[in-house]
């Protein structure tokens, strides 16, 4: 049961990043022609997998400290970096992330509840 409980916590460590970098996709696309504007990342999958490799919890705070300007796009005139390609393509992939997670979560889900109704 308690690896299930770890599970279930790193399954939804992912997913709260995942809304977290929906949401900073977002944030670029609206700024597009904001000029000096810098696009934004977050980054947790590293430590969401040191945290899985140590067997320790995933701090759900330490998501929202991984969004980060990486500044290693080239910018345009205005000083802007945000391209929509681009984060229309990380958003596409983040929202099959994101479905990843929540089909595994409810998958744990049920199997929780049948283990419980077997009892």
């Amino acid at each position: 049961m308690a690896g299930q409980i770890n599970i279930v916590d790193y399954l939804e460590a992912g997913l709260k990043g995942a809304s977290i970098r929906q949401a900073t996709i977002a944030n670029n696309i609206a700024n597009l022609g904001t000029p000096g504007y810098r696009r934004v990342a977050v980054q947790f999958e590293k430590n969401l997998a040191k945290a899985m490799a140590e067997g320790k919890a995933v701090d759900i705070g330490e998501l929202t400290r991984q969004v980060m300007s990486p500044k290693d796009t080239p910018v345009d005139a205005n000083g802007n970096d945000v391209t929509l390609e681009m984060e229309i393509g990380e958003m596409v992939k983040n929202t099959g992330m994101q479905k990843t997670y929540l089909r595994l979560l409810a998958r744990t889900y049920r199997k929780i509840e049948s283990a419980m109704t077997l009892r």
